[in-house]
């Protein structure tokens, strides 16, 4: 793989901490905006939702295993979305990551950015001693154990959405509400190490990858949380 893209260019991280799905929907809409006019550089959020389901394109109410009625007694959401693939689970000790990137005009090829997106999560599972992979025809990133992270995007003018969420301390009995994608078996990164991990350290392997893979300049922007959606 060539590895020309993006060089001299700067990547801004977000740490947002714990936001509503709406509220960061918001957020990587006017982030969309600001690196579409170049008002802003191409960034990453990372967060961690509450609770929430989220429906890809491919995918419908079908997939959830309960009426709302008894999604609401345990505080889950549901949204729909535009990005690619089915059914998934957002939820506590989950990163998730929003790269809002430019791919024009180097990069222009939205397998390859899915692909990138794996290998940057690869890289990280291997920072902490996790055997992670990719399978040919399915997206994601896997283990022997099961899938840990999902990957699901949209692209407009060549800026990337949405984006990819990582079990770290994920309490995967939520996963049983759904028909996950493909119906594959998930896994975290607690449950393959035994031990929680620091959410804040895999957060830190994560940019360092992502930086390295994309070849950016990392300018680092930390807040705890955004409290309300903006305009």
């Amino acid at each position: 793989m060539t590895r020309q893209f993006m060089k001299e260019r700067e990547l801004l991280v977000q740490r947002l901490g714990r936001v509503d799905y709406e509220a960061a929907l918001a957020v990587q809409k006017e982030t969309e905006r600001a690196v579409q006019t170049g008002k802003q550089p191409d960034t990453l959020l990372l967060l961690e939702h509450p609770h929430t389901l989220t429906i890809g394109r491919r995918g419908d109410n079908a997939g959830i295993l309960l009426p709302p009625d008894s999604l609401a007694a345990r505080g889950v959401t549901v949204f729909e979305t535009n990005r690619g693939g089915k059914i998934t689970y957002h939820g506590l000790g989950q990163i998730v990551g929003y790269p809002i990137i430019n791919l024009s005009p180097e990069r222009e090829d939205v397998h390859r950015y899915v692909r990138d997106l794996e290998e940057v999560l690869i890289r990280t599972m291997a920072d902490f001693d996790i055997d992670a992979f990719a399978i040919k025809g399915l997206t994601g990133v896997h283990t022997q154990r099961g899938k840990v992270a999902a990957i699901g995007v949209h692209i407009a003018r060549w800026v990337t959405t949405h984006g990819f969420a990582l079990n770290v301390n994920t309490d995967l009995s939520f996963f049983d509400l759904i028909i996950a994608c493909e119906g594959e078996r998930v896994t975290s990164m607690q449950e393959l190490l035994g031990q929680d991990v620091e959410m804040s350290a895999v957060e830190d392997s994560i940019i360092k990858n992502f930086v390295d893979l994309f070849e950016t300049e990392s300018a680092q922007f930390n807040r705890q949380s955004v409290e309300t959606a903006r305009n």
